[in-house]
């Protein structure tokens, strides 16, 4: 498969969206939700989605692999946003005009302070030297993962610094269906954004793992790829996810020839998310970790633990299983 997009921006809905005045399915504490018509989005049109890549939208939190002091490094998305008082400001603009179009921010004093290793997402836009932040307000962006970082114990443990490896899952190479988790060199992974999934990430929508034996890992965005993709028509789109077993996945994100990237999450539809059994973790697995365990930091790092279910198959993903 051809190299896909990296996501370092918020991707826009397949359709065009309007916001109601109800209860999130998403967002707990939030009044309303953002639900899809069913009109095709003008971006997707062109950028000729009916020839794009479908792919699995992942449940977990953005990752993005690029140098940090030389070498190739896990970032953690941290998107920068307003301080209480602006945040205030904005909220009441945008509730009197019913849009955010036409707010003016002030970029120096407007917004939280974030570590001085923080770095903008690609394509954020600039004025005077300072990054702007997008229409929801968030200056989206990443900060690398640092082992004394109790924030980020959960990227930690899918990433190796000292040997530059981290715990990826991608399609088998010998079975079309089957999952397989591996040890892969960082260098392979630059400039490519992940999703990090697993037991104490989103409510653990996989049902990976446990809280005695936590279960993460790796997925590289596009990686999975969607077969027999409905059209990109609202009432099949809902069909699928509701009737196709393929279709018990969080959305789709399709990749463009152009670099553009779409979505749709079950939430647009009005379906819930989880709903049962997911199709992730439904698929069988075969373990691929075969590092020295006396590289790892002891007998509990997960890179250890996977290295001895080296060869280890899996009916289920959410079957995976440590020796006590």
């Amino acid at each position: 498969m051809r190299r896909l997009g990296s996501v370092q921006q918020k991707i826009q809905c397949v359709f065009v969206t309007e916001v109601k005045e109800e209860t999130s399915r998403k967002r707990d504490g939030q009044h309303y939700q953002v639900v899809a018509t069913e009109t095709v989005n003008p971006v997707a049109l062109e950028a000729n989605i009916d020839c794009s890549i479908a792919t699995e939208k992942l449940d977990g939190t953005c990752c993005y692999i690029t140098v940090f002091e030389g070498r190739p490094h896990l970032w953690a998305r941290l998107d920068r946003k307003p301080n209480k008082q602006a945040e205030k400001r904005f909220r009441k603009y945008q509730h009197s005009h019913r849009s955010c179009k036409g707010f003016t921010w002030n970029v120096e004093e407007d917004f939280k302070a974030v570590p001085d290793t923080w770095i903008p997402a690609h394509r954020v836009k600039h004025a005077n030297g300072h990054p702007l932040p997008d229409e929801h307000g968030h200056i989206p962006g990443w900060v690398p993962v640092q082992k004394n970082n109790k924030q980020y114990c959960w990227h930690s443990s899918v990433v190796d610094h000292k040997s530059g490896t981290a715990l990826v899952l991608r399609p088998s190479a010998d079975d079309g269906d089957s999952l397989e988790i591996a040890a892969v060199p960082l260098e392979d992974l630059m400039e490519q954004t992940l999703e990090l999934i697993g037991t104490n990430v989103n409510g653990n929508p996989y049902e990976v793992g446990s809280r005695k034996h936590p279960v993460h890992c790796l997925v590289s965005h596009g990686s999975l790829e969607v077969r027999n993709a409905p059209p990109v028509d609202f009432q099949q789109l809902r069909s699928w996810f509701q009737e196709c077993p393929e279709g018990r996945v969080e959305g789709i994100v399709w990749h463009c020839n152009d670099g553009t990237l779409i979505k749709v999450h079950r939430h647009h539809l009005g379906l819930r998310w989880p709903d049962g059994d997911t199709r992730l973790a439904s698929r069988p697995l075969v373990v691929h970790v075969d590092t020295p365990l006396d590289e790892h930091g002891g007998s509990e790092d997960l890179f250890a633990c996977f290295s001895r279910l080296n060869g280890h198959t899996f009916s289920r993903m959410r079957d995976v299983e440590f020796d006590p």
